[in-house]
């Protein structure tokens, strides 16, 4: 399991997996452009050079932080790969000092294992104004916000994923 930064080429691989799994509805699609004009928050999971998996820790405030885009490839789920995602964007938001981590997600009990709990969505008004209110299923939406306060847990170690 290979998990580091992603590249300006991993890219291409990039987009193609979130636009799988965002053509299900089970992301919000992001394209090329905003995937570079974030590639810094961008780690990625390569198995043989493949792009298997990928998430991004995008900063909202010096407090507050999001998991998002956390997705696997289907023949690699059930192997790990999105909690051991999950573990290196918890490690970089304590290494930022980042108290709060949250996700909007479909996949509560995943994040439950990893520690997050139940939220309210009211509590992350910066969410709702940069990608809730363009959402086209917004009225309908059937994600449940979840949170981590990571001022009460240890440290993570270093990983091979760590900042640049």
């Amino acid at each position: 399991m290979n998990i580091r930064p992603a590249l300006a080429s991993d890219i291409p691989g990039v987009f193609t997996l979130v636009a799988e799994h965002a053509a299900r509805g089970a992301i919000l699609p992001r394209s090329e452009a905003q995937i570079r004009a974030t590639l810094s928050e961008w780690i990625v999971g390569t198995d043989d050079g493949e792009i298997v998996a990928c998430a991004s820790l995008l900063d909202y405030t010096p407090e507050l932080a999001e998991v998002r885009s956390l997705v696997v490839a289907d023949r690699f789920k059930g192997q790990g790969w999105g909690a051991a995602l999950l573990q290196v964007l918890i490690a970089r938001a304590q290494r930022r000092g980042t108290p709060i981590l949250f996700a909007l997600t479909r996949a509560e009990p995943f994040f439950r294992r990893a520690g997050f709990i139940p939220s309210d969505r009211d509590r992350f008004p910066e969410k709702i104004w940069r990608d809730c209110d363009q959402c086209p299923v917004k009225d309908n939406c059937d994600e449940v916000a979840v949170e981590l306060r990571l001022n009460e847990l240890p440290h993570m170690s270093q990983s091979p994923a760590d900042d640049r």
